[in-house]
């Protein structure tokens, strides 16, 4: 029996979402937009399936997100303006991102440890964003504000700190109100090397049971 290359089941998946596109009156009518909200529906699944330690139903979801993936891409093959993109390229741009923000794998830096490879990524990072907008950017640039307020907070404290930014600026100088107050506790999570926005979910997982246990104690 010859044991297939790895990736070639993703050949099939192809396939099969572009005759989906033909030929299914429902997915021949989506568009970026339709599609959005899947999108994070199944991130948030898949990580709804990682924290329950099942792995086939983590295996299962990110075949749902591989699928919206496809399912993009395929939307913008279509294009005939000079915008359209294929799967092929969506791979090639991020095969292409991490071979250069790779050197010491694809090249020849030395690197003592993960922490340099963080440190290099950042450069790296930095130095495409100037390079494309021609002039020094943000370390905050390309952060989503769509995200949920508390990741968002994160994000921004670990991107600012990558870059050295002193940590007293997270206490927003003194500014009152319990948006400050729930800024501030993400940084100290984040000093405790904690995630806030796991942590949280956590505590909401366990508040769940514990109402659901009441509930049941309340049956006849």
């Amino acid at each position: 029996m010859t044991q297939e290359e790895p990736g070639a089941r993703l050949l099939e998946l192809v396939a099969v979402m572009s005759r989906q596109r033909r030929e299914c009156p429902w997915d021949a009518k989506q568009t970026h937009e339709t599609l959005a909200p899947h999108l994070l529906e199944e991130s948030y699944e898949a990580l709804e399936a990682l924290e329950s330690g099942d792995p086939d139903a983590l295996r299962e979801e990110l075949g749902d997100v591989l699928l919206q993936v496809m399912f993009h891409a395929e939307v913008a093959s279509e294009r005939t303006d000079g915008t359209g993109y294929t799967i092929d390229d969506v791979a090639g741009g991020i095969a292409a991102k991490l071979v250069r923000r790779h050197p010491h794998v694809f090249g020849d830096v030395t690197v003592s440890g993960a922490d340099e490879v963080k440190q290099n990524w950042d450069a790296i990072k930095a130095a495409e964003r100037e390079a494309k907008s021609g002039a020094p950017g943000s370390a905050l640039d390309g952060v989503p504000f769509g995200q949920p307020a508390l990741a968002l907070a994160a994000q921004l404290q670990r991107r600012a700190e990558r870059a050295g930014v002193p940590s007293e600026l997270a206490d927003l100088d003194g500014a009152a109100g319990l948006g400050a107050e729930l800024f501030a506790l993400v940084a100290r999570a984040r000093a405790a090397g904690l995630d806030p926005e796991l942590e949280l979910r956590a505590a909401a997982r366990a508040y769940r049971d514990q109402v659901q246990a009441w509930e049941q104690d309340q049956r006849p």
